[in-house]
């Protein structure tokens, strides 16, 4: 007499990971995804070409002076916010506020 098989022949063994495991693949996936956003995620936009340089003046600041005053004898009409802006970026400026002595590039237009 022979015994019958129950079940499928053959056994298919499952892959089961470790909590040690779990965590391994974890930290590498993350350092992967890391990585590509490091690469591909930090792109510059800038083109290495400065254009033309801007024509500017020295001015010096004197007594009684302020960033307007000297913007608005430079700047075009209704342009004067502008033009303060512009003295601002072309000097560093972290603020409008100026000192007596101070020299500032301001652009010839």
């Amino acid at each position: 007499m022979s015994t019958a098989v129950i079940g499928p022949a053959f056994m298919t063994p499952t892959v089961r990971l470790t909590r040690r495991g779990r965590l391994v693949l974890t930290v590498v996936l993350l350092g992967l995804l890391l990585a590509a956003f490091t690469m591909f995620g930090s792109t510059s936009a800038a083109s290495g070409d400065a254009g033309e340089p801007i024509p500017t003046r020295t001015v010096m600041v004197q007594e009684g002076d302020t960033l307007w005053g000297i913007a608005s004898g430079v700047a075009e009409p209704g342009e004067v916010r502008e033009m303060v802006h512009h003295i601002e970026q072309l000097n560093a400026l972290s603020g409008a506020s100026v000192n007596v002595g101070q020299e500032l590039a301001v652009p010839v237009e």
